[in-house]
C-alpha cells in the first residue's frame, strides 16, 4: 500500500507485510525505499520521503510524468538530463511477494540505478524506533540477499539482478501525515542495511521481496531474476486481463484465515468481522456468481454459533472471540437465505449436508435470540427484539472511545427489528413454529415504530429498556424496513413517506448520512484525533454501503421497472463508480464527510462498500439478459400485508 505521489503518509504504507496468523498477526517487514539515478549530469531521485518537521527529501515526485494503476501501479519519470525511467510494482500468487522493476524509457549514456530498502519488523499498527537489537547484517548470496532484523520474526529475502553493497544506517524521523491528522504517533525510524546497484543502460532492473519461509515456494532452485520476472509478470498480466478491475478488487477481500475462508472487512487495518462479512458477502460473492466462495464462508462461520450468537470478531490467536454485535448473527441468517436462493436460481445443487448445517445454524440463532442471550438480547412480549446494556455497543453504529459509547441505542433499534423479522420469516420456511412470532412482531413493528412527527420511523423504541421511551432521531437505519432485506415491512404510503425523509435529509452522492444535518449532534466532517473522529463516525458521517438498501427501497417505492433502474443507475450508482478513481484506487471508501464535497475518509478499501456497489450494479439494477433476469425478485410486502 502506498500513494500515487510516492510519499508514504501512513504507518500502513509498505512493500512487504506478512500475516503470522492469517489474516491477523500482520508484520511490516519492508516499509519502503529510496531510489535514485546516477548519470554524468548528476543524481536524480526516483522516490520521495517526508521527515519531521515537514521536510520533503528527496522529492522524486517533481519528476513524475505519469501514473497509472492498471493493470498495476506504474510511474514514468522525466528527468532534466533527458532520461526517462519507468517504474512499476505488483504482487502475484496470493503470498507475500512484491515485484519492483525499473527500466530506461529514453536517454543514452551510462545510468546507474541505486535502491536503498528501509526495513523494520513491527506490528502493522505500531511504529518502529532505532534500537540496539536490530540487525543490519546480510547474507549476500549472489542473486539473493537475506536479512533477519529480529529473532522470532520472518526473515526477508531479496532476489535481484544487480549488485548489493552493505551500507548500514538508521534513517530517523520519517513523518506520516495521515497519522498526524488522526492525532496518533506519526514518527518512525527505519533500518537501511545496504544499497542495490543496477546498470540501467542495459537490462531492466529487477528487485523482488519475499519472506524466508516463502522463498523456497516462490523461486525455483536455479533462478534467473530477469527471466523469472518476465514469466511472472506475463502470467499476472494475462490473469488480470481475464477479470474487470472490480472483480480483481473483490479478490483482495476473500482470504483463507485460520478458521477457514472468510472476508477481510477492509484495508489497511481491519480483519475478518462477522457483521461486515455477511453484509459484504451478498455483493462480493452472491451478486458476483461466486457461490462456492459464499458457501465456504458461511460454513466457516456456521461452526462458531455460541448461545445463539456469532462472533463479531475473531481476535489474534489465543484471545477469545468477541460477541458484541446483535446484528451479526441476523445478517448471517439473511446471507444464508440469499445464498440458497441464488444457488437455486443458478441451478447449482447445494448438498443436503450443507443445507442441513446452514439451517441448523439459523435455527440455533433464532432459538438463542428468542429465549435470550448475551447483553440483554431477547425477544420481548411484543415479539420484537430488545438488546443492550450500558457500556456495550451492539449495533453497526458501534463507535466507542474509552468508556464513552457514542450511540448506545439500547432498547429496540429499528434495523435490528427489520433483521429480526426477516430472520423469523426465513426461519418459518424451515420450521412453522416461527410463523406466529413473525406475524405478531410485524404487527408490533407497524404499530409501534411509525413516528407521525417525522413521517418516518423511530430509530429506537423502548430506549434504555423503558416502555414508550422512543427516539425520533432521523437516521438511515429506518431504510432497512423497506430496502436491503428480503421483506418490505411497510405499507405503500408509509414506505413512500419514510423514503422521502431519508432522501431529502440523508442522501448524498456517496451514500447516506448517519444523522440529519439539523440535529444538534450533527458533525459535518470526519476529521481530527481519535475522539473527534469516533465521535463523528455515526453522527452525520456518510456511509457508502447504505446506498444499496436505499436504492432497493427507492425501486420498491417507485416501481422496479426498466426505466427506473436506468434512472437509479445514473442518479445513485454513477457517483460511486466515479469515486473508484479518487481514494483507494478501484475500491470504495468506508466513509465520507457529511458536508459537501463529501471528502472520503476512514478505511480507503472497504469490503461492504464495494459489496453494495456490486450488488447494485449486478443484481438490483441489472438489466435482464436474454429476456430473463438473475436478479433477486423484490418482495413488496409480507404475505400478511
Amino acid at each position: 500500500m502506498g500513494t500515487a505521489g510516492l510519499v508514504r503518509t501512513r504507518r500502513y504504507h509498505g512493500l512487504l507485510l506478512f500475516a503470522t496468523t492469517p489474516p491477523t498477526g500482520r508484520i511490516m517487514l519492508v516499509n519502503g525505499f529510496d531510489a535514485w539515478l546516477e548519470t554524468p549530469a548528476g543524481n536524480f531521485p526516483l522516490s520521495a520521503q517526508v521527515y519531521a518537521p515537514d521536510v520533503l527529501h528527496p522529492d522524486g515526485s517533481e519528476f513524475v510524468e505519469s501514473f497509472d494503476h492498471e493493470p498495476w501501479p506504474r510511474w514514468a519519470f522525466a528527468l532534466p538530463d533527458g532520461n526517462r525511467v519507468g517504474f512499476e510494482l505488483f504482487s502475484a500468487g496470493g503470498g507475500p511477494v512484491t515485484h519492483l522493476t525499473w527500466r530506461r524509457l529514453a536517454g543514452s549514456g551510462p545510468a546507474k540505478l541505486c535502491v536503498r530498502p528501509f526495513l523494520s519488523g513491527r506490528d502493522y499498527h505500531s511504529l518502529h524506533r532505532a534500537n540496539g537489537a536490530f540487525r543490519f547484517d546480510a547474507a549476500n548470496e549472489g542473486q539473493f540477499v537475506r536479512w533477519r532484523p529480529y529473532d522470532g520474526l520472518p526473515g526477508i529475502v531479496a532476489l535481484h539482478n544487480g549488485r548489493y553493497r552493505s551500507e548500514p544506517h538508521w534513517f530517523h524521523n520519517f513523518q506520516y501525515e495521515e497519522e498526524r491528522a488522526r492525532g496518533l504517533d506519526h514518527i518512525e525510524d527505519l533500518g537501511a542495511p545496504g544499497v542495490f546497484e543496477f546498470d540501467l543502460g542495459g537490462a531492466e532492473a529487477v528487485l523482488v521481496f519475499t519472506t524466508d519461509c516463502h522463498a523456497s515456494q516462490v523461486f525455483p532452485d536455479e533462478v534467473n531474476p530477469t527471466g523469472y520476472l518476465h514469466a511472472v509478470r506475463e502470467r499476472e498480466r494475462q490473469s488480470r486481463q481475464l477479470k474487470s478491475p472490480l472483480d480483481r478488487a473483490v479478490d483482495a477481500y476473500l482470504v483463507h484465515g485460520r478458521h477457514g475462508k472468510t472476508i477481510i472487512a477492509g484495508y489497511p487495518w481491519f480483519a475478518d468481522w462477522g457483521r461486515d462479512t455477511f453484509i459484504a458477502l451478498r455483493g462480493l460473492c452472491l451478486a458476483n456468481g461466486r457461490l462456492a466462495d459464499a458457501e465456504e464462508i458461511l460454513l466457516t462461520w456456521s461452526r462458531a454459533v455460541d448461545q445463539g450468537m456469532l462472533p463479531n470478531r475473531f481476535p489474534d490467536q489465543g484471545e477469545q472471540p468477541e460477541f458484541n454485535a446483535v446484528d451479526a448473527s441476523l445478517w448471517f441468517v439473511v446471507a444464508v437465505h440469499e445464498h440458497l436462493e441464488a444457488a437455486d436460481r443458478a441451478g447449482r445443487k447445494v448438498p443436503n449436508t450443507v443445507r442441513a448445517l446452514l439451517s441448523q445454524a439459523v435455527q440455533e440463532i433464532l432459538e438463542g435470540y428468542s429465549r435470550g442471550t448475551r447483553f440483554g438480547i431477547r425477544m420481548d412480549a411484543d415479539c420484537l427484539l430488545a438488546c443492550g446494556e450500558p457500556g456495550v455497543q451492539l449495533t453497526w453504529m458501534d463507535a466507542k472511545v474509552g468508556d464513552w459509547v457514542v450511540t448506545p441505542r439500547i432498547g429496540k433499534p429499528v434495523e435490528v427489528q427489520a433483521l429480526w423479522l426477516n430472520g423469523l420469516w426465513i426461519g418459518a420456511r424451515q420450521d412453522r413454529k416461527w410463523e406466529a412470532r413473525f406475524e405478531h412482531g410485524l404487527a408490533s413493528f407497524r404499530e409501534r415504530f411509525w413516528n407521525p412527527a417525522t413521517s418516518g420511523l423511530f430509530d429506537v423504541i423502548d430506549a434504555d429498556h423503558r416502555a414508550g421511551n422512543n427516539d425520533g432521531t432521523i437516521r438511515p437505519n429506518q431504510i432497512f424496513a423497506v430496502g436491503g432485506l428480503p421483506l418490505n415491512l411497510l405499507g405503500d404510503d408509509a414506505a413512500r413517506a419514510m423514503l422521502q425523509i431519508v432522501e431529502s435529509r440523508l442522501l448524498t452522492p456517496l451514500g447516506l448520512r448517519s444523522l440529519a444535518p439539523d440535529d444538534p449532534a450533527y458533525c459535518p466532517h470526519y476529521r481530527g484525533g481519535v475522539r473527534e473522529r469516533d465521535g463523528a463516525y455515526h453522527q452525520g458521517t456518510v456511509w457508502p454501503w447504505l446506498i444499496g438498501p436505499f436504492v432497493e427501497a427507492w425501486l420498491r417505492v417507485n416501481g422496479d421497472t426498466k426505466s427506473n433502474r436506468r434512472v437509479a443507475r445514473e442518479r445513485f450508482l454513477t457517483p460511486l463508480l466515479e469515486h473508484l478513481g479518487g481514494a483507494g484506487l478501484a475500491h470504495v471508501s468506508e466513509v465520507a464527510d457529511a458536508d459537501s464535497p463529501h471528502t472520503p475518509g476512514g478505511c480507503p478499501f472497504q469490503a461492504w462498500s464495494l459489496g453494495e456497489l456490486l450488488r447494485l450494479d449486478r443484481q438490483v439494477l441489472a438489466e435482464p439478459v436474454g429476456g430473463t433476469s438473475s436478479r433477486r425478485k423484490p418482495r413488496r410486502q409480507p404475505a400478511t400485508a
